[in-house]
């Protein structure tokens, strides 16, 4: 199974073989090899069931690959609440996705927000499939239909006058089009963002971001940035009217209408409000990132909702792409899109795969398998049940749980340390739950489970965390 060029070093430990290779031939494959190995690995691909010789083979490739061209770290860090750090996913459904050797687990993960729609939701998949019957990518340079009628469509489902569509690929790729988008329409230069902010780790997104973690080893970051008490918006005021006393140009407000990655955190009613009002005051955009929280994850279509406040710029992605597809991009009002970009449509950006049509056509499937299914009142009504049931196990262990909080489906559980909390999500993944412990940081685990998840595992999940939270209570003498 394995081709001769690995059969000779990959059972070697890595610091052996590297220390007793002689020239680069020794661990590359010639090209006809890696075809020959290439067809193998595509054969797993079409392939109706896996043999266990081929599951067996697959695991100890898959952990020694991850380990020398992927990153070492890797297992460690994210896989680290396996048993054996080789599960392998390779199916999933619904809410659930299965390993190569038969695990079932029930996904509170969701992809941090991607599956809000499900796994590979049939309705959303037979478009896709659809749409590559007959094209993937476009050309580049002629109309490609499908980006007009999502721009449209985005433009119907987003508050007040939203109106100018841009399309990308991931989520920091979205803020850095936000961020510039505010520069080129307000002059300003200076951004007012967050701490404990995240808005994705490219340069700009990143420099906007406001934990250490991210932005320490980057440093010096894109200047002027100023970073201000998240949910305080008198702090956003006086720095605003610092800068502009000074003489300096403010472009944007850049917020997240719930922090996600800083633990879900629910900012005081009246927040969003305020912001909104401090940038119509001094002329400064006001940008939300909705990648995580919009798309009905919340409880309503876009979290903005809540206080009926239309953003400058907004971004969106994560679940915009229903699972099956990579899409996210930017919407703004009309103002915001400037002669001079009308002038020069490439001069805001220009990815490559921005907009293509196979991941329009996931778009446009979700959002109206969204409409059809009131996605946003599902997790509304669904987010209810599993939160109530959290705050009934954080009365139940008072000593182990420290907080319950969110809306919707963006639901955390924050724990006395982040010890106890790495235990709770080991727990859970020795039971069939996947959630988002890591050894670097468990305080907080995030439940973000997909929207098409049933009451019935909702009860399951419920009470497999009671299972883990006596096990931790026990174990930590809490």
């Amino acid at each position: 199974m394995i081709p001769e060029a690995k059969k000779r070093w990959a059972p070697v430990p890595v610091a052996s073989f590297y220390n007793n290779r002689t020239k680069q031939e020794d661990f590359h494959m010639s090209y006809a090899e890696v075809s020959r190995d290439l067809e193998r690995v595509l054969g797993y691909i079409h392939a109706q069931k896996l043999t266990e010789a081929e599951i067996d083979t697959m695991t100890k490739e898959t952990l020694h690959y991850f380990d020398e061209y992927v990153s070492p770290g890797w297992l460690k860090y994210r896989k680290s609440v396996s048993t054996n750090s080789a599960v392998l996913e390779w199916t999933d459904h619904d809410a659930v996705v299965d390993g190569t050797n038969g695990e079932e687990f029930i996904d509170c993960l969701g992809g941090f927000g991607i599956y809000t729609c499900g796994h590979r939701n049939p309705e959303i998949l037979e478009t896709v499939k659809a749409q590559l019957d007959h094209q993937a990518l476009h050309s580049q340079e002629l109309l490609d239909p499908l980006r007009g009628y999502l721009a449209k469509a985005v433009a119907d489902i987003t508050p007040g006058d939203l109106e100018k569509c841009f399309f990308t690929n991931g989520g920091a790729e979205a803020v850095e089009m936000a961020l510039k988008l505010a520069r080129i329409a307000t002059g300003g230069r200076w951004y007012i963002s967050m701490v404990g902010a995240f808005h994705g780790k490219s340069m700009g997104a990143i420099s906007v971001g406001g934990k250490n973690t991210y932005r320490i080893p980057y440093t010096p970051m894109v200047q002027q940035v100023q970073h201000v008490e998240y949910g305080n918006a008198e702090d956003a005021r006086k720095a605003i009217r610092n800068l502009q006393t000074v003489g300096e140009k403010v472009a944007a407000v850049i917020v997240e209408p719930i922090q996600g990655e800083a633990g879900v955190i629910v900012p005081p009613k009246g927040y969003l409000t305020e912001l909104r009002k401090i940038c119509d005051e001094y002329g400064v955009a006001l940008i939300f990132d909705e990648i995580q929280t919009g798309m009905g994850r919340t409880g309503t279509m876009w979290r903005c909702e809540v206080e009926d406040i239309t953003p400058d710029i907004m971004t969106f992605g994560k679940a915009f792409g229903g699972g099956i597809m990579p899409i996210t991009g930017i919407i703004c009002r009309p103002p915001m899109w400037t002669q001079e970009l009308i002038d020069n449509p490439w001069l805001l950006g220009s990815p490559t795969f921005g907009g293509n049509p196979v991941c329009c056509s996931a778009a446009l499937a979700t959002i109206k398998y969204m409409i059809d299914n009131d996605i946003p009142g599902q997790a509304k009504s669904k987010g209810k049940i599993l939160k109530d049931g959290l705050l009934k196990l954080k009365e139940k262990y008072p000593t182990v749980i420290e907080d319950v909080r969110g809306e919707g489906l963006m639901l955390a559980a924050e724990f006395v340390q982040s010890e106890v909390g790495y235990n709770i999500a080991k727990g859970l993944f020795a039971r069939g739950v996947l959630t988002a412990g890591t050894l670097n940081n468990s305080k907080t685990i995030r439940f973000e489970p997909p929207a098409v998840i049933t009451e019935e595992q909702i009860a399951a999940v419920l009470a497999r965390m009671n299972e883990a939270l006596a096990e931790t209570k026990e174990a930590f003498a809490l």
